[in-house]
């Protein structure tokens, strides 16, 4: 029998280097999309020695169009999991960082997630079998230091809920994983200072991903691991908006981002 196959962005590290070698140990074979094509060269050959998986590489950078819709063409053509994993956060303030940067993240935190999930539910349905897991962020459900990227992270979660309501009984499910801080190269990446942020906040990407897989599997839909995201976002909905939006600031130590 042919394997099943999931699709998965951003794979070249941090939670998408986790949930490539999570699937390909759970047996399916992969699909990797990221920019760099010889890391992606470099994770199959390892994935395929380790867990005898096969890998198709594709490289592609989702804020451009020809390369978004190339990778739609490859989920229309069907999978089983597509992890919507790719995205970035910048430094700076919103009104002094360069515009055609801010309209780039918003093209792959929240363009590249519409435009590949919607290729990929066709053929799902048609199978009545297929996961959806749009990686978000805590930063979506609790107001913070980062203005554009907490808004598209809280699109993703809003465009998940909507879409998991819509598709009770169909066998695909669509997920929201919001992490919190991970151990990751996403902040350095982004030139944020994390210096000095508290040892209890930061989760391991093994961690996140093994909890984020027990979650899907009991057919949750807002997925925020670790218990102290938990809290915090649970407290986040019951006291006003004003005190959610001082302890972020606390929290994030106004480490400037956009």
């Amino acid at each position: 029998m042919s394997r099943p196959v999931a699709l998965i962005t951003g794979p070249t590290s941090g939670l998408g280097a986790g949930f490539a070698r999570r699937y390909a140990t759970d047996g399916y074979d992969l699909v990797l999309v990221a920019r760099d094509a010889a890391r992606l060269e470099q994770l199959a050959a390892e994935l395929h020695d380790e867990a005898g998986a096969g890998v198709e590489v594709l490289p592609a950078d989702l804020a451009v169009a020809a390369d978004r819709a190339k990778v739609a063409d490859r989920l229309s053509q069907g999978v089983r999991v597509l992890v919507n994993n790719a995205g970035f956060g910048t430094s700076g303030e919103f009104w002094t960082a360069d515009y055609a940067l801010l309209q780039k993240q918003l093209d792959v935190n929240v363009t590249a997630v519409m435009q590949l999930t919607h290729a990929a539910l066709a053929p799902m349905l048609d199978a009545h079998a297929g996961t959806v897991i749009n990686v978000a962020s805590v930063a979506g459900l609790l107001p913070g230091r980062g203005s554009t990227y907490s808004a598209s992270k809280a699109w993703v979660i809003a465009f998940s809920e909507g879409l998991a309501n819509g598709l009770t009984g169909t066998g695909v499910g669509v997920h929201a994983l919001c992490p919190g801080f991970v151990h990751t190269e996403f902040h350095e990446r982004a030139g944020i200072d994390m210096a000095g942020t508290p040892s209890f906040l930061w989760l391991e990407v093994d961690d996140v991903v093994r909890e984020t897989m027990a979650d899907v599997a009991k057919g949750k839909v807002v997925i925020v691991p670790g218990l102290q995201y938990k809290a915090l976002t649970t407290g986040g909905r019951l006291v006003p908006r004003n005190l959610v939006r001082a302890m972020t600031k606390v929290v994030g130590r106004g480490r400037g981002r956009t």
